[in-house]
């Protein structure tokens, strides 16, 4: 009797890399590619990104024969570059061994080959026998980098250079043409168009300079009108003031009032009142400033 071992892990050892996180290889598994059959295409089960490498095959299925029979099932992939086969691994049911057993199985691929030799994959089935439930995984390995120009810290990652054509104008025109002569010699017209804008220019400073002075001389006059008007608005107050004065000027006779209010007694009594609070609020003060030197 055939006795099926439980899973072996395989330790399958990654390369290392010193790329930054941004271009670093990352992992990672498909589907179940069998999950519509025991045939199927690699483009419907592989991602899309260059640089990806497969480095390993999980899979497992449960096994249905006579106990007699011998049956071999092969889970692989044809060679996309050529004939035969890129992966291919085969799972011997000899004759004892019992149908309902199931099988799983992680194989590596070491090194691990590029996506774009791995071509359609199957389960086939030599002898009298079948298999239920297949579940086939492919693990792999996707490196940014495949393509150097994919980041500036990719090794081998070349600058790009635009060629810029050059162009010879010696060939364009001829030092010889008149045309060329005429456009690039300075004429007398020129040169007087020249000295007539630096003229425009200088006398347009002077009337600028002209018009300044004549704003500031304004200036200095509305101060001066405006300190002299003040002083002529408080001279005329001082005026008014001086006028009215003597407008309402009046003699009030003099002479001499007598008091009207007589002491009898000639005593004024001391208010006894007065003295209580007085005497009151000399306690309350002296005894504020005991409080103080109590403490």
């Amino acid at each position: 009797m055939l006795k099926i071992l439980p899973l072996t892990v395989a330790l399958v050892f990654w390369p290392s890399y010193s790329f930054s996180e941004s271009i670093a290889p990352y992992y990672g598994t498909t589907g179940n590619a069998a999950s519509s059959g025991n045939s199927w295409s690699m483009d419907g089960v592989l991602p899309t990104p260059p640089g990806l490498d497969i480095n390993g095959v999980i899979y497992d299925y449960t096994i249905q024969k006579n106990v007699d029979d011998s049956v071999n099932v092969h889970i692989q992939n044809e060679n996309a570059s050529g004939t035969g086969y890129i992966f291919r691994e085969t799972d011997e049911w000899n004759p004892g061994s019992l149908g309902g057993t199931e099988i799983r199985k992680v194989v590596p691929v070491v090194p691990g080959l590029n996506r774009e030799l791995w071509g359609n994959g199957s389960i086939e089935i030599d002898g009298p026998g079948s298999v239920e439930d297949p579940n086939v995984i492919y693990m792999y390995t996707v490196n940014p980098c495949y393509d150097p120009q994919f980041d500036p810290n990719c090794p081998g990652y070349e600058v790009q250079i635009p060629e810029i054509e050059t162009v010879d104008v010696t060939a364009l025109y001829n030092s010889n043409d008149e045309a060329v002569e005429i456009a690039t010699t300075e004429t007398d017209a020129d040169i007087y168009e020249e000295e007539e804008l630096v003229e425009s220019e200088e006398e347009d400073k002077e009337k600028e300079e002209m018009r300044l002075e004549a704003a500031l001389a304004a200036v200095d006059n509305s101060e001066m009108f405006a300190t002299a008007f003040a002083q002529a608005q408080i001279l005329a107050s001082m005026n008014m003031a001086i006028q009215m004065n003597n407008y309402y000027a009046a003699n009030i006779p003099g002479g001499e009032y007598k008091d009207s209010q007589v002491l009898i007694d000639k005593k004024i009594d001391d208010n006894q009142q007065g003295l209580r609070n007085g005497l009151a609020q000399q306690l309350l003060h002296q005894e504020m400033i005991d409080m103080q030197y109590d403490n």
